[in-house]
Parts: C-alpha cells; sequence; structure tokens
C-alpha cells in the first residue's frame, strides 16, 4: 500500500500580526513507520506557507499504519534563512528540425516541391539546428535540516528528469523539465540549515501544428516529434521527391508531481 498525505478539512488555522503562524493538519496513512512517516509528510508539505517558514513537523499515531501530522510555520528570526533566490535564462535550445514551417520561395520556379522538407538528398533529409524557445531558470532555497532527510533526497534524485503532471511557476502540465538539485549544509553542526540550488526549464505545448499537407497535430513541450517521409513524383517537375506522409509525437519523458520538492508550486 503506497503512503498518502491528506489534509484534514479543519487544517489551516492561523494567527496575523508580529506573531503570525499557520497550522497545517494531515493525515498518514500506509505505514508504521514514524521515520517514514515523518519524511513523508516533509515531502509533501512546502517549506514556505503564506510568507511563513516551516518550523516544526509532529506526528502522532492514530491506528494500524495510520498517523495525525501537523505542520507549524512561522516568521524566522533569521532572515537569511527564510529567503529565495531565482534566476533564468531565455537564451533558447536547439533542436535539429528536418521540417519548416513554410516554403518562402524556390528557384527556379520549376524547382521540384518537397512539401517543406530541408536538405533533401537522393535518399535522406539532413535537415538543420536551429534555436527554440527554451525558458531555463533555478531557484535556491534555504531548507532546515529536519527536512532535508535521506527520504527527501531521494524524493530530488526521483524527480530528476521528469516533467510536471500538474502546473508549475506559471508553466502548463507538460512544459516544465525538473534538471536536478545540488545542495550543502550551511554549517559543520547537523542542526544547520541546507542551501539547495534548484534548476528547471520549460518549454511550450503547442497545438494545431501543421507539416506539410498534415494538420491538426499537438504536441507538449517535451515530447519529441518526428517525421516520416516517402518518395512521391513531383508531376511538374518530373522527379522523384521526399514528401512527410506521417507524423509521430512520441512521450520521452515521465510526468510526476513536483510536490514532492517541497517548494511549492
Amino acid at each position: 500500500m503506497p503512503i498518502t498525505v491528506r489534509e484534514k478539512f479543519e487544517s489551516r488555522q492561523s494567527t496575523a500580526g508580529d506573531s503570525a503562524q499557520v497550522e497545517l493538519a494531515y493525515v498518514i496513512a500506509g505505514t508504521d513507520d514514524d521515520i517514514l512517516a515523518k519524511s513523508s509528510l516533509a515531502a509533501s508539505t512546502p517549506t514556505l506557507y503564506d510568507g511563513l517558514v516551516r518550523q516544526t513537523l509532529q506526528i502522532e499515531p492514530v491506528g494500524p499504519e495510520l498517523w495525525d501530522g501537523v505542520v507549524r510555520y512561522g516568521k524566522d528570526e533569521d532572515k537569511q534563512s527564510q529567503d529565495s533566490t531565482f534566476a533564468f535564462d531565455t537564451g533558447g535550445g536547439t533542436q535539429h528540425v528536418t521540417q519548416s514551417l513554410q516554403t518562402v520561395g524556390r528557384y527556379p520556379n520549376n524547382a521540384p516541391d518537397f512539401g517543406g522538407a530541408i536538405g533533401v538528398t537522393h535518399d535522406s533529409v539532413e535537415g538543420v539546428d536551429i534555436t527554440i524557445p527554451v525558458y531555463q531558470f533555478s531557484e535556491t532555497h534555504y531548507l532546515p535540516a529536519a527536512f532535508v532527510t535521506t527520504g527527501y533526497r531521494g524524493s530530488l534524485f526521483y524527480l530528476t528528469g521528469k516533467v510536471n503532471n500538474n502546473s508549475f511557476r506559471g508553466l502548463q502540465a507538460g512544459e516544465c523539465l525538473f534538471l536536478g538539485a545540488s545542495g550543502s549544509r550551511r554549517g559543520t553542526s547537523i542542526e544547520d540549515d541546507w542551501e539547495i540550488a534548484f534548476r528547471f526549464a520549460g518549454s511550450p505545448n503547442v497545438t494545431g501544428l501543421r507539416v506539410g499537407t498534415i494538420s491538426g497535430i499537438n504536441k507538449k513541450g517535451w515530447d519529441y516529434m518526428w517525421v516520416r517521409y516517402q518518395d512521391a513524383e513531383d508531376e511538374d517537375a518530373k522527379v522523384l521527391v521526399k514528401k512527410p506522409i506521417a507524423v509521430y509525437v512520441e512521450k520521452v519523458y515521465e510526468m510526476a508531481s513536483f510536490a514532492g520538492l517541497g517548494i511549492g508550486t
């Protein structure tokens, strides 16, 4: 039975002002191991909530493989430990394409029509490398030692190379790829915070693509699209040409929830 962490209806009791705090209440099911229950609670809750820092996690057994959990958030006297930093780059990435968006000229006028295929030779379509939109960004968070457990580091390992299955940082499902994280302890004591940098890349979902005479193609940002070509006769030029006869959109990355990163959505 998988471990589940579900927020209770009566959760989110809060106070405002100088002593602002909030408590989130959960039910953890699927394990009798208190360490595993606590690490699952940590991995399923954000480190920051409404500008407050997660300070304590508490669990209490209430039945077989069943726990009550409470996560408390409050102001952190050490401002540096609750801040995070953000950096981004929209320089784009490269992609090898074999098909143009449109053939805007053929010279002479009776040159063979390849239906948008690029770099056609006698027996292949060579294509070209182009720059495509890739939104690369990184975030650095300062997380308490109690949060950065072996289970949490395992979650980072598992999520590396996964694509979001829900909206994340304004990117729709299928658009954000988690490139991994790197971290170090900010001191020598086991109680010291961790500084962890998270790296991501975004690529837009697209709909209504057209390749040659093939239309209505939909592709998520990190899916891979390729084109199958076949010899066809260009009746005007009286030669055989390569023309697209099929388009394939392949899922090459697994999708997962980024909730396990513990840095919100």
